[in-house]
């Protein structure tokens, strides 16, 4: 199975199933001395773990990482670093009754159809679960960055059809966060509320995550084909559910005109800077010392608790009513996995520079 690397420089390679022995993978070209606080990447794998409340899944997995190469005393050694994150509680009978038949809008139907067969336990390689392995790397990817003190920070700013209220331009990179991961009190009450009912009903909800990335300096990102934005969006959608991207002003920049969207240039004590940030940060696919902002949109769960028409393996017409265990919102869940691919997307492009100009 191709497709299971990323990066050009700062390399990760995935590998594991949902209901398998483990996942894990190797992160490779991580340069050699840089010091790492593990127990940091752990703090991330922990807010993307299942079972953290009465609004997600409730499997219980530790997610607990063992780091087993290219690390010593402490420090990187510049040498492949390979980890394993072991899977605990799975149970592969709650899938036995899918087992021949296709569950809508996931990837049962389009795996059998390219490789003539696929396993059917809590979807095997296509699972959200394989994003912990993400999650490990980008807490490496995020120390790399810290060194230039590059900091990413993402958030909830929509659920279903609720939206949060942030100020981005005052927003606090180090503020606590809740169950929810929504810097919006009173927006996360009412989410909770929402998603409470949906979830009593059997149903799920899709959201928005926010991103943002402060102090990145200018000139990250390669012309025409590997934009910065290019391939942020490429590692956003490259996410289990997510089924839009945009930057800066986004879709919204669509009906705006062009003395209404261009972001006037003027000197600061920092240097160059714009008046406004329709751009996002990123200009010709190069980042211009401005933060940078995106939004990922998510879909909504795909595992309901509802009836639905099917297909069988052998083309029967079926009906099927999803068992299991399963988040009705995978947004709050996914903050971190964002943060990590923009994570290695930036430590790619930060190692890449350093071979642009002498």
């Amino acid at each position: 199975m191709a497709g299971n690397n990323y990066g050009t420089i700062f390399k990760l390679t995935t590998f594991g199933e949902s209901h398998g022995k483990a996942i894990g993978g190797i992160i490779d070209g991580c340069p050699a001395g840089i010091t790492l606080d593990l127990e940091d990447v752990q703090r991330d794998l922990d807010r993307r773990k299942p079972g953290q409340s009465e609004l997600t899944t409730q499997r219980k997995e530790s997610d607990s990482v063992e780091w087993l190469s290219g690390i010593f005393e402490g420090k990187t050694t510049g040498t492949p670093i390979a980890f394993l994150i072991k899977n605990k509680d799975y149970r592969s009978r709650d899938y036995n009754n899918i087992k021949d038949v296709f569950r809508p809008s996931h990837a049962d139907f389009v795996y059998s159809e390219k490789y003539g067969i696929r396993d059917y336990r809590g979807g095997g390689r296509s699972s959200a679960r394989e994003t912990a392995s993400r999650v490990a790397a980008g807490g490496v990817a995020k120390q790399l960055l810290k060194e230039k003190d590059i900091e990413i920070r993402a958030f909830v700013s929509q659920i279903g059809k609720l939206q949060a209220e942030v100020n981005l331009d005052a927003f606090d990179m180090n503020m606590p966060e809740n169950d929810l991961r929504c810097p919006d009190e009173k927006a996360t009450d009412q989410m909770r509320e929402l998603l409470t009912k949906t979830k009593e009903e059997g149903d799920t909800l899709g959201g928005i995550i926010t991103c943002l990335i402060k102090n990145v300096p200018t000139g990250l990102g390669e012309p025409v084909f590997d934009k910065l934005h290019a391939e942020l969006g490429k590692a956003m959608l490259s996410i289990n559910a997510v089924k839009g991207f945009e930057i800066g002003s986004g879709f919204w920049g669509a009906e705006m005109k062009g003395s209404e969207h261009n972001d006037s240039f003027r000197n600061t004590d920092k240097g160059v800077r714009t008046d406004t940030n329709f751009s996002g940060g990123i200009q010709g696919g190069i980042s211009n010392g401005m933060d940078i902002v995106f939004r990922v949109a998510f879909k909504p769960v795909a595992s309901i608790g509802k009836p639905q028409k099917t297909i069988s393996d052998k083309g029967e017409d079926r009906n099927i009513e999803v068992k299991g265990r399963h988040d009705p919102c995978v947004v709050p869940r996914a903050v971190p996995i964002v943060e990590a691919m923009a994570a290695l997307v930036l430590a790619d492009f930060e190692l890449r520079n350093r071979a642009s100009i002498l």
